[in-house]
């Protein structure tokens, strides 16, 4: 069975990225793709290393049917997503890229995002779309938040760690390095090649960061309580990739042994040998997470690493592999191909 596939916002970053990983799956068709700003243009046009493929032109979001369509990607901004994704069909499965829908509390939804919730009542519908923790969920969902692509690196490397209470839970260290392009397509001064290469910024510092309330909110919830950790982004002059590293108090040999067992069965989540530190030269491109961990010289401490492509698994990599369980497919589905080096 073909699925029929709908892109909206398919002019920016994930929505090429989508395009480009859904013309490998077996089994889904793009036959929709919007672009407000770029309506009435070819994808070729826009992104010209997708011009091999044979997809249908940019169009407004009112000008589509989607009473032919399976399944709906939404790669638009924060707050147009929630306002688009309430006027939709409500039998139309959905995988939203944005943050509309990811904080279960739409007063945090409020406090982080800076405007009240549009769409409440979908918000309790929604499910979190971390594939390898929600996966039963996000099978019998129609709406599905993608998360932050730094919320996902961070919880990679914690979650298994907070679940089963190996580390010292008020004793968290997140300092995480970003490529630009999760910035999204937007001109912006600060991303200009010779404002932003040849070195690199902490940003949203002080724990003003909004993918803050991601790691509230799912770490809280694992431990039954809350769990702040202290987190700084940094962006760096590369174009993919996100780096973590965590500083945890706890035996690193019990840290590694946990995240490897957690983590042994995933497709996706690769637990590296003690002692190695991942790149994210070795995850380019790819649906994959490599995740490691080594001893601190401080005896009782232990440094835990994630790195993750921002496009792929931090994004619209996630977003398909939600899309194949929504769809009844196989999770792996167009997502295997190797990571690109150098």
């Amino acid at each position: 069975m073909t699925h029929k596939i709908a892109i909206l916002g398919a002019s920016g970053y994930t929505g090429a990225e989508l395009v480009r990983l859904i013309a490998l799956h077996p089994n889904m068709e793009i036959v929709a793709l919007s672009g407000e700003r770029k309506a009435g243009m070819r994808m070729t046009e826009v992104f010209p290393h997708l011009r091999h493929l044979d997809l249908p032109a940019l169009c407004r979001i009112d000008e589509i049917d989607f009473s032919g369509i399976d399944l709906c990607f939404c790669a638009l901004p924060h707050k147009t997503s929630q306002e688009v994704i309430r006027d939709l069909p409500r039998d139309l499965k959905i995988v939203d890229l944005s943050a509309d829908f990811r904080l279960r509390d739409p007063a945090d939804y409020e406090k982080w995002y800076g405007n009240p919730h549009a769409a409440v009542e979908l918000q309790k519908e929604a499910v979190y779309g971390l594939t390898e923790f929600y996966r039963d969920q996000i099978r019998a969902a129609r709406l599905v938040a993608g998360t932050g692509c730094n919320a996902a690196t961070g919880q990679y490397a914690l979650r298994p760690l907070i679940s089963t209470g190996v580390i010292d839970l008020d004793d968290i260290i997140l300092d995480l390095k970003c490529a630009v392009s999760g910035a999204g397509r937007s001109l912006k001064e600060n991303l200009l090649h010779a404002e932003l290469s040849e070195g690199y910024n902490p940003y949203a510092i002080g724990g003003t960061h909004r993918h803050l309330g991601e790691f509230d909110q799912e770490f809280s919830a694992l431990a039954g309580r809350p769990v702040r950790v202290q987190f700084t982004p940094h962006l760096i002059p590369a174009n993919r990739g996100i780096l973590a590293t965590v500083y945890v108090k706890g035996d690193a040999r019990t840290i590694h042994d946990t995240l490897a067992a957690a983590y042994a069965d995933e497709p996706f989540i690769l637990t590296l040998p003690f002692g190695e530190a991942p790149s994210t030269h070795h995850v380019r491109g790819s649906n994959f997470c490599h995740v490691g961990v080594t001893a601190d010289r401080i005896e009782g401490r232990a440094i835990v690493f994630a790195a993750l492509d921002n496009l792929t698994k931090g994004s619209s990599g996630q977003a398909l592999q939600n899309a194949n369980l929504m769809l009844g497919e196989e999770e792996t589905g167009g997502l295997m191909m190797p990571p690109l080096f150098p």
